[in-house]
């Protein structure tokens, strides 16, 4: 999908976003499970935060997302810090010509924008498909329970002087779907006026049994589920995100 405006600000909005978590829980997991490999696919990197963080520990990171305006951003901000991590406009479900890598990461509920069965299934086939034997696959998702609970006809906003936004959320029309209104106000600090622009955002998920069931089907062995981040929480009845770690067989 295209983020339009919504890119250009969307480091300053998720400016509180545990991005190190992410990356001390890829190291781990790498240092664990993987063969030493440094060569990772970063999945739908956007702005290429996790990118770049995974570039300073001296992994080779390739970066692909379907949006343009994204990886405008990425690219300015990797060459920003002189890292050589090359981006790709593509879709997560055929990543033809990528080659193959030690391991695939798909962060910040990013497969939730994948609107069937059918292309979550191609990703993880896709993602079989360019990793090497034995490399490692992570990605997480909102859980079901955030779906139904969290987001049900929920509305959220953020005041701030430079950007302000209103954040609604609908079920939509597919089972554990929803579509998020978001109506941001820019100030343009040339007139002191604020900017309006409007975006509409849809998110599914699926049970982690069905996750689990397609990646068997892809050839993974799931190796572990993280709820929110916090590798010792072993309560999922209200967890919010799920973090899945498996390695191809």
């Amino acid at each position: 999908m295209s983020y339009g405006q919504f890119a250009y600000l969307y480091d300053e909005l998720m400016k509180d976003v545990p991005y190190a978590k992410w990356v001390d829980l890829f190291k781990k997991q790498m240092d664990k499970y993987s063969s030493g490999g440094k060569k990772v696919l970063d999945l739908a990197c956007g702005t290429g935060e996790i990118s770049v963080r995974l570039a300073r520990e001296g992994l080779q990171v390739t970066g692909v997302d379907l949006s343009e305006e994204m990886l405008s951003v990425a690219q300015a901000k990797t060459a920003g810090e002189g890292l050589a991590v090359p981006f790709f406009q593509q879709n997560m479900t055929d990543l033809s010509g990528l080659g193959t890598f030690d391991a695939v990461t798909i962060f910040c509920d990013s497969l939730n924008y994948l609107k069937s069965p059918e292309d979550v299934k191609a990703a993880f086939h896709s993602v079989s498909k360019h990793l090497e034997r034995n490399g490692l696959f992570m990605f997480d998702v909102h859980s079901v329970f955030k779906m139904e609970q969290i987001f049900n006809n929920a509305t959220f906003a953020h005041d701030d002087e430079e950007i302000s936004y209103i954040w609604n959320s609908f079920p939509a029309a597919e089972p554990l779907s929803v579509e998020h209104e978001l109506s941001f106000f820019v100030l343009d600090s040339a007139s002191g006026k604020y900017d309006r622009f409007e975006e509409v955002h849809f998110q599914r998920t699926f049970t982690q049994e069905t996750y689990h069931k397609w990646l068997e089907e892809s050839g993974f062995e799931l190796l572990d589920v993280i709820t929110d981040l916090e590798e010792n929480n072993d309560d999922e009845s209200e967890a919010e995100r799920l973090l899945f770690i498996a390695r191809k067989k």
